[in-house]
């Protein structure tokens, strides 16, 4: 079995790989934007697949990664995984539809609420002990989903209708143009910025260049890894201040 992921600030990868290790202790998972994954994903029959969701939709680089790999999803066995700061609709049922689509059968899916990574929008920060709880709540929900797949019966959650009527109607519907493009709004304060190219080395879309200044080419994909670990917290990228570098391993 293959995990395959995009994972921002750690929360995603995390699940993929708990979910994925007492499932197949040989299994392996690998992040999309990785040299190995199509080689990977070409070799196994079974994939677990998953993401976090955007405003109950796929954010853009995980649907371009489906939709420019279309031919290696054909016959796979899929079990999707998605994960959410507060709600998600049909989250696994945004991708499960495209796999299908591209010749798929489609196992199960899960839903998992984890820390929010959006720090710099007040609304949405939680304490550490909140962070941790949720954390627990969802690794005892894996354990049940883990338990019900040993038994021969993958959870179904994000795909059937009703699921796609609360992600419409729940955010996708009002946010569409939120993963219809990428995004183009990062800040980054200069006179807290050192330069150091972190950021540069994180950015799944290699869109980050440091010259005399720092430049963004349009192609974000909100997954918050550069400001998740900024060290001079210079960067921001939906609200205006950091409030919180959101990252899984600040709550474990």
């Amino acid at each position: 079995m293959i995990g395959v992921y995009f994972s921002g600030a750690g929360n995603t990868k995390y699940c993929v790989e708990y979910v994925l290790n007492q499932l197949d202790s040989n299994g392996a998972s690998y992040a999309i934007e990785s040299e190995g994954v199509i080689a990977a994903a070409k070799s196994g029959d079974e994939i677990v697949f998953a993401y976090p969701v955007y405003y109950s939709n796929l954010p853009k680089i995980v649907r371009e990664f489906i939709v420019s790999n279309a031919e290696l999803w054909r016959g796979k066995k899929i079990f999707v995984i998605a994960t959410m700061g507060l709600f998600s609709g049909d989250g696994a049922g945004c991708s499960a539809r495209l796999f299908k689509k591209y010749g798929a059968k489609i196992l199960g899916g899960l839903h998992l609420k984890m820390p929010d990574c959006i720090g710099d929008v007040r609304l949405l920060k939680k304490s550490l002990d909140e962070n941790r709880k949720t954390i627990l709540k969802a690794e005892h929900k894996m354990d049940l989903a883990i338990n019900k797949i040993n038994n021969g019966k993958f959870p179904k959650e994000g795909l059937n209708f009703f699921y796609r009527i609360a992600g419409a109607f729940g955010q996708r519907l009002y946010f569409s143009g939120k993963t219809k493009h990428y995004y183009t709004k990062i800040r980054t304060d200069e006179s807290k910025c050192v330069k150091c190219g972190l950021c540069v080395s994180l950015c799944p879309m290699s869109n980050i260049v440091i010259a005399d200044t720092v430049v963004y080419r349009d192609k974000c994909t909100m997954c918050y890894r550069c400001f998740a670990n900024c060290p001079k917290q210079a960067i921001t990228i939906i609200g205006k201040h950091v409030y919180e570098q959101c990252k899984f391993d600040n709550y474990k």
